[in-house]
């Protein structure tokens, strides 16, 4: 069955990427999660340090069983689409790209790099920018029980418990009050 590889900047890993992994895992041996835009951390965007948002799939890998099945790179930005194809080869190696990116997609195929699509799973309810804006707001809570409720429906259980016991909600309140001296 071979390798699936799963590409994404992952800020934070949400429920949307959980489907994704789990599609590729029915389809692979084994999967690739491959972490892009590597070198950004403590931006609205991107809050997460690639190790950070390693620990965090780690914790919904272990939590699920995957642990054995899944590798985990990180991948910088290039900023060369032209190039890129080639250039993350050598971070998540040969495989399939699994993905519900279009633009990847288009990317990955016009290098005659094999894709399977996914079709996009509660799109408007997993955006990223969707989940973190929820994470900022509730960024200055401080009742764990109520995080995790508002939480649950966009994030996997794992990852909530990540984000309260590394207390990476903080983060957002943060990014925007002040600058980061790491």
């Amino acid at each position: 069955m071979g390798k699936g590889i799963v590409l994404g900047r992952f800020q934070p890993f949400h429920n949307g990427h959980a489907y994704l992994v789990e599609t590729a895992l029915d389809l692979f041996d084994n999967v690739t999660i491959a972490i892009g835009s590597a070198q950004y951390e403590w931006t609205v965007d991107n809050p997460f340090s690639v190790q950070e948002r390693t620990d965090m799939i780690n914790s919904w890998c272990t939590s699920n069983g995957h642990q054995e099945r899944i590798e985990i790179v990180g991948i910088e930005d290039l900023n060369d689409p032209p190039n890129w194809v080639e250039y993350a080869t050598n971070h998540h190696g040969e495989g399939t790209l699994v993905t519900s990116d279009l633009e990847t997609k288009q990317l990955y195929e016009a290098k005659k790099f094999p894709v399977t699509w996914v079709d996009l799973h509660e799109r408007e309810q997993f955006e990223g920018w969707r989940v973190r804006q929820t994470c900022m707001m509730l960024s200055t809570v401080y009742d764990d029980d109520a995080t995790r409720m508002v939480l649950a429906p966009t994030l996997p259980q794992a990852i909530i418990e990540w984000l309260v016991e590394a207390d990476g909600l903080y983060r957002f309140s943060q990014i925007n009050s002040s600058p980061h001296a790491g």
